[in-house]
């Protein structure tokens, strides 16, 4: 049985809706046609997510994204259809940077926004002592 995850496909309406671009229909549609060992339709311009994740034109096996499960695998997961019990979890991109290098750049930017906010607070004080002296005086 064919298994695909398509929660991490879509187009971003606003922040409450989702829908699929006619690319990204084409493309978990081809899944499936790999799946059957038939052509992939290239229409809509899903050729590029087809090339990325499907590299040899055939059906493989894609973490995060689409699974073949046998029954005995379906029968040991408590007969559950939940797509996200099979694919599993795409693997990570490695980040190309420096953690030290990075997290440093981060501290003196901190370092930064603490004293602007300091002279920030001192400014708003003076200005509050200054209204007060002028009510009250």
């Amino acid at each position: 049985m064919l298994f695909i995850d398509a929660r991490h496909i879509y187009r971003q309406i606003d922040r409450a809706h989702r829908d699929f671009t006619d690319a990204q229909i084409e493309f978990i549609s081809n899944i499936v046609r790999l799946y059957r060992g038939e052509l992939a339709v290239i229409t809509n311009g899903s050729d590029e997510l087809l090339q990325e994740h499907f590299p040899h034109t055939g059906y493989q096996d894609v973490a995060g994204l689409c699974k073949v499960a046998t029954l005995a695998e379906i029968e040991a997961q408590g007969w559950s259809l939940n797509p996200g019990r099979y694919v599993g979890v795409a693997e990570k991109k490695a980040e190309d940077f420096d953690f030290a290098e990075r997290l440093e750049e981060l501290n003196e930017e901190l370092e930064v926004l603490n004293v602007e906010a300091r002279e920030l607070e001192e400014r708003i004080a003076a200005n509050v002592a200054k209204l007060l002296e002028e009510k009250l005086g």
